[in-house]
């Protein structure tokens, strides 16, 4: 075949250090725009944004030259980086590690919705509830003692 076509769609989810909740309502917006414009750069497609004051999700589209652990990288190095120069939040960090889950072409827009609505969803149900559900849903190993 001459060419390569993809269709990779990667879930990505990460927490603030020790889930500490400093994603303040009046930037949470300004922050998930500039995760979008740092996939962009990437050349990465951010198809949804969203989270609340201790997480963030992102459904991003993925080229096949992409390597999925440098692009969370970059864009958490990025974001923290933005945060303490343009927010003046200095003790920020993102957690050290990050879960990534495949949707499939069927699942994209039901992901889309589920991220779109994660101040309702979290209203109901903490951050370790649904990444835990992440987890055994998509029958990921982990021993629940070093996640946290």
């Amino acid at each position: 075949m001459p060419s390569t076509h993809l269709s990779l769609h990667i879930h990505v989810v990460f927490s603030t250090k020790d889930r500490v909740p400093l994603i303040e309502p009046e930037w949470r917006e300004r922050l998930h725009a500039y995760l979008g414009g740092v996939a962009r750069i990437l050349e990465v497609v951010p198809d949804a944004i969203g989270g609340v004051a201790d997480h963030v999700h992102l459904l991003l589209g993925l080229k096949a030259t992409h390597s999925l652990a440098e692009v969370v990288r970059s864009i958490k190095a990025v974001s923290s980086k933005w945060v303490h120069e343009e927010i003046g939040q200095a003790r920020f960090k993102w957690q050290e590690g990050y879960g990534a889950f495949s949707v499939s072409p069927s699942q994209r827009e039901l992901v889309k919705s589920y991220i779109d609505r994660q101040e309702q969803h979290h209203a109901k149900r903490s951050f370790q509830e649904e990444y835990l559900d992440f987890l055994i849903k998509s029958a990921v190993d982990f021993d629940e003692k070093y996640l946290w």
